[in-house]
């Protein structure tokens, strides 16, 4: 175990109707004037819309608004927001919503002291050296931005969509109602269960000793998304499935996973490449075709992890470690089978002659090789991974 530092301040209101008293929760912390931002018309014929508002009067709250956030939150909306928001002189935004949401308010609430482009923070030009405090209204279980310190933007004019991690951006307090996600489909759910279990996929599969106990924390926390993830599926109004799937998603994202460790997310890089040139994709759907492909590239530097991933996710036995890591592979993609999450790019739209495209925008023109200890991709590796997903 590396030493290290680990900051978590967001405050969580959980349970149901706690929605409700979003008014009272801004006002509790001193805040005068709010900036409530969201996605397309869905919180507003679920009567959500209409909740955040009343509340927000009733506690004699000014407030201004901007919808609009698509699946991939844009570089131009969030320059659209920050002219906003420092027009109106808000104090806090409050993100109604899932992770390309919270994103985008995080961008914003960046960009709201910087007099250049936000998306030079995405593009690592500049750190943020002050934000606006952001609250959450969190909507749907997936990216665990609500109480993580990334914020990912895309932009469509160049194909780049980009991540950065800055603690000023950790939300100030969500508030999860289970009860908000019962009328996510069942596609979003699955892509939310992959995004749920990647984030703490990537932290376990970063360097380690054998006695990790942040790699305890990341295999349990995947085996029980797998076991409620399903019952999700299956039972979309049950509030247990749903309210363990909401509390893992924050948990698998706000670095308890990786305590200890010097982490990597290779495969996400490689699905920001897929969402970058086609907005459409998901991230989770993007994922869920990407990471048993990394897996079976990787399966002889990582056999020993995968066959304890397989032991421990799926509580299976086998006689030795190789067929161990098989029986994962195999298991993992049989899961995301069963959700109907994609197995492969082609189910994307996603063809052989879109792969040289896709190279270079993770390799940004093969000037950079994805970085992890293990091993590490260079330009051939991520064109052999994105073939293997064809």
């Amino acid at each position: 175990m590396i030493d290290f530092e680990f900051v978590s301040p967001t405050k969580i209101y959980f349970g149901r109707n706690k929605e409700k008293d979003i008014g009272r929760i801004i006002k509790s912390y001193g805040f005068k004037k709010v900036l409530l931002h969201y996605g397309g018309g869905s919180i507003k014929t679920s009567g959500l819309y209409k909740k955040v508002i009343n509340s927000i009067k009733s506690e004699n709250l000014a407030y201004s608004e901007l919808g609009g956030v698509r699946v991939n939150p844009t570089r131009d909306l969030v320059k659209l927001g920050v002219k906003l928001a420092q027009k109106e002189k808000v104090d806090l935004i409050l993100a109604v919503g899932g992770g390309s949401v919270i994103d985008s308010a995080k961008a914003i609430a960046a960009g709201y002291f910087y007099d250049g482009d936000p998306f030079d923070f995405n593009l690592h030009m500049v750190k943020p050296q002050k934000a606006l405090p952001i609250g959450v209204i969190l909507t749907i279980a997936a990216a665990g931005s609500e109480v993580s310190p990334s914020c990912v933007i895309s932009d469509d004019l160049t194909q780049i969509k980009r991540g950065f991690n800055c603690d000023l951006l950790r939300p100030l307090f969500a508030v999860m109602n289970p009860e908000l996600t019962y009328s996510v489909n069942k596609e979003q759910t699955a892509n939310g269960i992959v995004d749920i279990i990647s984030h703490s996929f990537e932290r376990y599969f970063s360097p380690s000793t054998k006695e990790e106990l942040s790699d305890k924390f990341a295999l349990s926390l995947i085996r029980h998304v797998v076991e409620v993830g399903q019952v999700a599926i299956d039972e979309p109004n049950n509030y247990e499935a749903r309210a363990s799937l909401m509390l893992a998603g924050a948990l698998s994202h706000n670095g308890l996973t990786g305590l200890g460790k010097k982490t990597s997310f290779p495969i996400h890089q490689l699905s920001h490449a897929l969402s970058g040139m086609k907005p459409d994709i998901a991230h989770g759907a993007g994922l869920a075709a990407l990471i048993p492909a990394w897996m079976s590239y990787v399966i002889n530097e990582e056999t020993k992890k995968l066959a304890t991933f397989a032991r421990d996710v799926f509580k299976l036995d086998f006689y030795n470690d190789l067929e161990g890591a098989n029986i994962a592979i195999r298991k993992l993609k049989d899961f995301f089978k069963s959700i109907n999450a994609p197995l492969t790019l082609n189910q994307l739209g996603i063809i052989k002659e879109d792969v040289p495209r896709l190279v270079n925008l993770v390799t940004e023109n093969g000037t950079r090789v994805v970085g992890h200890s293990v091993r590490p991709l260079g330009k051939k590796d991520i064109e052999n991974i994105f073939l293997l997903c064809l």
